[in-house]
């Protein structure tokens, strides 16, 4: 007899600076010609060739049981056409698993990106339009040789949805 999968729901917050930092950086806009600070993407992309390509997803919704990191590089998504988005999150750890109270939900304006530090744990892009194209940065093997997946409902018999 199959296990009953139990979904739990996560409320998204507007992403700030401040609330995505244990999980990496929020990259806004900023004037031509502002010199390279901390408030630029910190980018780790020194184990490969970098990967730089527009992404089309297609109707995602908001339900996943699935969550993925990758141990060698830094990645960074953003959505294109100003469409928002959402991204469930936990923080890097040396831990082989997600810290489960740590996940967090993000909703995500068409007018920034994030850049996920080495090792975030990331479920999305999720998002309720029909299709949407993302820009995403990593190396061009990370989803052959750097993608660890941890599957909720296999491993704790649960999946989550991203709730406003």
């Amino acid at each position: 007899m199959p296990k009953l999968v139990t979904r739990q729901q996560i409320t998204a917050i507007p992403i700030t600076e401040a609330n995505f930092q244990p999980y990496g950086q929020l990259i806004t806009a900023s004037l031509d010609g502002k010199v390279f600070d901390e408030t630029d993407a910190a980018l780790n992309l020194r184990h490969g060739t970098p990967r730089f390509y527009i992404m089309r997803l297609h109707h995602r919704g908001r339900v996943f049981n699935k969550i993925t990191r990758h141990n060698l590089c830094t990645q960074c998504l953003g959505s294109l056409n100003g469409q928002e988005w959402f991204m469930a999150v936990c923080p890097p750890s040396t831990k082989t698993e997600p810290e489960i109270d740590r996940l967090k939900a993000f909703r995500i304006p068409g007018d920034c990106f994030i850049k996920m530090e080495v090792g975030t744990w990331h479920a999305g892009p999720y998002f309720d339009s029909q299709v949407i194209d993302f820009y995403n940065l990593e190396l061009s093997d990370t989803n052959v040789v750097d993608h660890f997946t941890h599957n909720f409902s296999t491993k704790q018999n649960l999946e989550f949805e991203i709730v406003d």
